[in-house]
């Protein structure tokens, strides 16, 4: 997976969320879906000529009304347009261009960035002859298009397409990487000196490969990895920017340099949608996962109190609920070497291959002691398991009817999986393949 990353702007009104949308379902025939993650709505995953990239729909951000400040929108386009690798900036052909689009186009024009114009709802020949008028807005990459039909988005995509040097996975040779990702204020900086600052000759800092993370590298106790933070990256004046637009997309470029993250939530707000928006794409891209419920020293504590705010999480969290979570406090220093401990356990999960023999020997039992449901009177067997050479743990089992294995049975081989092998914290994929 590339860290590519593109964003949609464009006012209110003109389509982008349909655009959006569209791109994600392009790849949902792709790779399959994970069931019970809510679609998301602002960012997600699009796959196009082999290659993937992270999509960002500013449209989401945005207050949906009439009396939309122009503030508002610019401060949108001036992150989008620091943090993103490409801009689709998108305009309706009905209205043809309006003050708001021109004063972005404006604010474009001065972007190194690569930007394609996107004339949406361009459905007739008629329409087609309006569009013309925004070549106008000066750009050189501009496309009429119909994001509801789908028509003129391949060659858009083609474009896109080109700008993406597909990077190899990082070898797993290399050290650990752990980037903490969550809200704003939650006590990511707090989390990361607490960790280094006790001995300030441990850390060097290593320049990220993206522009704007801040790798360190921890050399302490017999550990070495490589912490990823997204916190203290340098405030700009310029720009009072949405906060939270702006630590989504740093927690997107830590994720895609990550192996596992740490996802830290505040323990007197609990799991925003924010936060779980983030954990499915974290899911989606094989990441490792640990939850860290920090700043547990302010919360009234009874018997059994972190037992039953844990089990409420997970509800939260389901169908993947097989992960490590640790209550914090990162000023007070509690528990947060456990951290470190609890994170490289992770790693190894992710990185652990089973041998084919003990895979058939396991998981042809657990597939004795519950078959498969009969589908139209056939009667399904599955004579074969192994493991898939990929950075994510996945498995092939393989089935003489595989098209009619259903989701309860693969969530059962998934579990047991769990059980004998210990993937902790770690997706893992199933296939099912003819034999």
């Amino acid at each position: 997976m590339s860290g590519f990353t593109l964003a949609i702007v464009g006012r209110p009104n003109v389509g982008k969320s349909t655009f959006f949308n569209r791109l994600l379902e392009e790849r949902k025939a792709i790779v399959e879906d994970t069931s019970g993650v809510t679609r998301d709505r602002q960012y997600g995953i699009s796959e196009w000529n082999g290659k993937s990239f992270n999509v960002i729909d500013t449209g989401g951000f945005v207050p949906d009304s009439d009396d939309i400040f122009e503030r508002e929108i610019r401060k949108q386009v001036v992150i989008a347009v620091e943090e993103a690798n490409a801009i689709v900036f998108m305009c309706d052909v009905t209205t043809g261009i309006t003050h708001l689009d021109e004063a972005m186009a404006k604010l474009l024009r001065k972007s190194k960035k690569p930007v394609f114009l996107v004339v949406n709802k361009v459905d007739n020949n008629e329409r087609m002859l309006s569009a013309t008028e925004f070549y106008g807005l000066g750009f050189k990459n501009t496309y009429f298009l119909s994001s509801i039909s789908g028509s003129g988005t391949g060659d858009l995509l083609d474009e896109v397409a080109l700008l993406i040097d597909v990077e190899l996975e990082p070898l797993s040779t290399e050290l650990p990487k752990f980037a903490i990702i969550g809200q704003p204020n939650v006590g990511k900086s707090s989390l990361l000196n607490a960790l280094v600052g006790t001995e300030r000759t441990i850390v060097s800092a290593i320049a990220g490969t993206t522009r704007d993370t801040i790798h360190t590298h921890y050399k302490l106790f017999q550990k070495e990895f490589v912490l990823i933070d997204t916190a203290g990256i340098r405030r700009k004046n310029k720009v009072h920017e949405d906060i939270e637009f702006y630590s989504v997309i740093r927690a997107i470029k830590a994720m895609d340099e990550a192996d596992v993250c740490l996802m830290m939530i505040d323990a007197e707000n609990g799991i925003t949608q924010q936060d779980l928006n983030i954990f499915s794409l974290a899911i989606k891209k094989g990441k490792g996962i640990v939850f860290i419920v920090n700043k547990w020293d302010l919360v009234d504590k009874v018997t059994n109190t972190s037992r039953d705010y844990e089990k409420e999480m997970k509800t939260r969290l389901a169908p993947f609920t097989d992960l490590p979570v640790l209550f914090i406090s990162a000023t007070e220093k509690t528990r947060i070497f456990k951290v470190i401990e609890v994170g490289l356990e992770v790693f190894d999960n992710r990185k652990r291959k089973v041998p084919t023999s003990a895979l058939n020997d396991e998981m042809l039992k657990v597939i004795e002691a519950h078959h498969p449901p009969v589908v139209r009177g056939n009667a399904i067997k599955i004579k074969f398991v192994t493991q898939i050479p990929t950075v994510v743990p996945s498995f092939a089992f393989f089935a003489n009817h595989p098209d009619d294995i259903k989701t309860p049975y693969k969530n059962y081989l998934e579990n047991k999986l769990r059980e004998k092998f210990n993937f902790k914290g770690v997706p893992v994929r199933i296939f099912f393949r003819k034999k």
